[in-house]
């Protein structure tokens, strides 16, 4: 597409992508200005009204191109518009401007991309179309997941009623086109989609809400459909407790298919239990706090969709057909997916995977389509589109445990063992005087400085010196470390620095610190939500003073130091195979400080409040 003029401050012309151009024209037109979008969204009641948003947008502004990554897409203000006004659509094409101006790239969204460059992999995909196949099945990636013997008995009732039914695991990659990676999206799914139609597939019967979504947009020529249409219209086994009162959570990424929320209420009453809805069902239903991956960068906006939810639901059932919506609301309310009620007298009961197994159900899933599809066609996805993909964290980690592994055995097997004894290390360490403790302190010092990491170094520090000293020795290190990262950002590199700290949660820091001062890095010391070298240096860009940042600094990063320099303080004699009790208060340790952000959640949770930042 060609750029475009926009006038979107005076005086100063900005070119936008004539898509972006248009939407901001349409909102600035249609939108009234009333408050009927800004009443439940906390993102709205943050950046004010779409025509205000619309008006003041300038994508050369830095916070203007992180702020479409905080909306989570969920289209309850085009809902509630008087006017027709789409607002969400709007943000999608600011994610997508942002993108094309090289931002919008979040390491926050990183595990996020990775889950889906997994779902599209060889490893993970399978297509089986049987001969004559014109309809295919296509549970997508966390159903399959989190319920894949659902996903096998859903196969088999609809191929009752389609005998040619065909398999496709895939991933639609709607988390691309969510966080407007819009090139990436277009080459993986019109890949998929150009594929399917030159083997003579017209249909797609889906299972997941965001699926469905992806393919009635986008899927040009394929009729689709939720499985739950087709199901509703067959026979339903009454499950134990017939009569019960549930109520429904509709998807919000299929808040206007009124033919879906039918038919999962047919399905629902089939199995003899009344349907209670909530205020906010259907066309005007709540997003669930996963939508536009906004969990990543604004965790207080996702969290207020789960709290509006959850006092609508009144601790009553509550049943969804979106595997995400299970998952983000089941620690609020009793909620499960409506594929765990149906035909529990043949499978039992619901069985829920839970990550990392999710991966492996996923393979021994493809497994069984493998060997149970009579496919005259099959393929396993090599298409990467214009991004290659990276390897994934579990690949590394075996690597990584694979080569701890080798270092044991080589130890042992050319005698070094007799070094791993604690004594002959100090006694080693003690033929430099003070100076070893010095050149470890200068290099845990300089670790921050030059974003290498702490762990390795702090690990060594409890082998070298000992539960005691290894503490004294680290906590001063890394102090030094995190205050010289402080002052270079302050006072040297505050134009580079700037230049790295892209996501909103970092200019929500430097609010925070305005706010509440010295506790938001109490709060970040303790519990870990940025990245700590990262830290050190945006601290140095907020207005906190030097020596409360140093004190605060010391004294809440010591129980995360006493637990692991308690820990590794042991592992001499863990790698000669002996459990000394040292090693296991620092296990406990270890565990206790990595409660801390589960304990905080929960108590804040309870008294209603968001994090601080």
């Amino acid at each position: 597409m060609s750029d475009e003029t926009k006038e979107t401050a005076p005086g100063r012309p900005v070119e936008v992508n004539r898509s972006v151009r248009d939407a901001l024209d349409a909102v600035s037109g249609d939108c009234i200005r009333c408050d009927l979008c800004q009443k439940e969204c906390a993102f709205l009641k943050r950046y004010g009204k779409p025509k205000d948003i619309a008006d003041r947008y300038d994508p050369a502004r830095k916070e203007d191109q992180g702020m479409p990554f905080e909306c989570s897409l969920c289209g309850l203000c085009t809902a509630v518009c008087p006017k027709g006004c789409d607002p969400a659509e709007l943000f999608l094409r600011l994610r997508g401007e942002a993108v094309r101006r090289g931002g919008g790239d979040f390491p926050e969204h990183n595990m996020l991309k990775g889950y889906e460059a997994r779902g599209v992999s060889q490893t993970y995909s399978y297509y089986g179309l049987p001969e004559g196949c014109d309809t295919v099945f296509f549970p997508g990636c966390t159903l399959s997941g989190t319920r894949s013997e659902k996903v096998i008995l859903a196969y088999r009732k609809l191929k009752e009623k389609i005998p040619s039914l065909g398999i496709v695991l895939d991933c639609c990659t709607k988390p691309s086109h969510d966080l407007g990676r819009e090139d990436h999206f277009a080459a993986m799914f019109g890949e998929m989609k150009t594929y399917l139609e030159e083997q003579g597939v017209r249909n797609v019967l889906v299972a997941c809400s965001n699926c469905y979504k992806v393919f009635s947009r986008h899927g040009t020529g394929f009729s689709t459909k939720m499985i739950y249409e087709v199901l509703a219209e067959g026979p339903v086994q009454q499950k134990d407790g017939a009569g019960d009162r549930v109520t429904v959570h509709d998807p919000c990424a299929i808040r206007f298919a009124d033919n879906v929320h039918a038919s999962v209420r047919k399905l629902i009453g089939k199995q003899g239990h009344t349907v209670e809805e909530m205020a906010h069902a259907g066309r005007r239903t709540l997003c669930c706090g996963e939508g536009g991956a906004v969990a990543a960068l604004a965790p207080g906006f996702a969290a207020n969709w789960g709290k509006l939810r959850q006092a609508e639901c009144g601790g009553r059932q509550m049943l969804t057909y979106c595997a995400g919506c299970v998952n983000r609301l089941a620690p609020l309310a009793p909620t499960a997916h409506i594929l765990d009620t149906l035909w529990e007298g043949e499978t039992g009961k619901a069985k829920v995977a839970k990550a990392p197994f999710t991966y492996w159900k996923r393979l021994q899933m493809k497994k069984w389509f493998k060997a149970n599809v009579p496919a005259a066609v099959t393929r396993e996805r090599t298409f990467a589109g214009e991004q290659a993909q990276k390897k994934g964290s579990l690949a590394k980690l075996l690597v990584f445990l694979a080569f701890v592994a080798a270092v044991i055995a080589a130890g042992k097997t050319l005698g070094i063992s007799r070094y791993l004894d604690q004594e002959v290390l100090r006694n080693l360490i003690g033929g430099y005087g003070a100076l070893a403790p010095m050149v470890y302190m200068f290099v845990y010092a300089v670790a921050p400085v030059f974003f290498l990491p702490g762990l390795p170094i702090t690990l060594a520090g409890g082998i070298l010196f000992g539960p005691l000293w290894g503490v004294v020795y680290t906590i001063t290190g890394s102090t030094i470390g995190a205050c010289l990262a402080f002052l270079v950002s302050r006072y040297l590199a505050r134009e580079w620095v700037e230049g790295k700290l892209k996501s909103p949660r970092w200019r929500r820091l430097d609010e925070g610190v305005e706010k509440h001062g010295w506790k938001v890095v109490a709060f970040t010391r303790l519990i870990p939500l940025f990245p700590f070298n990262l830290l050190n240096y945006a601290f140095g860009l907020t207005k906190i003073g030097f020596r409360q940042y140093a004190v605060t600094t010391f004294f809440c990063m010591l129980p995360a130091c006493i637990a692991f320099i308690v820990f590794s303080s042991s592992l001499l004699d863990l790698i000669r195979g002996r459990i000394s009790s040292t090693f296991v208060i620092g296990i406990v340790l270890v565990a206790l400080v990595s409660l801390f952000p589960l304990f905080y959640r929960r108590y804040k949770a309870k008294r209603g409040e968001n994090d601080p930042v």
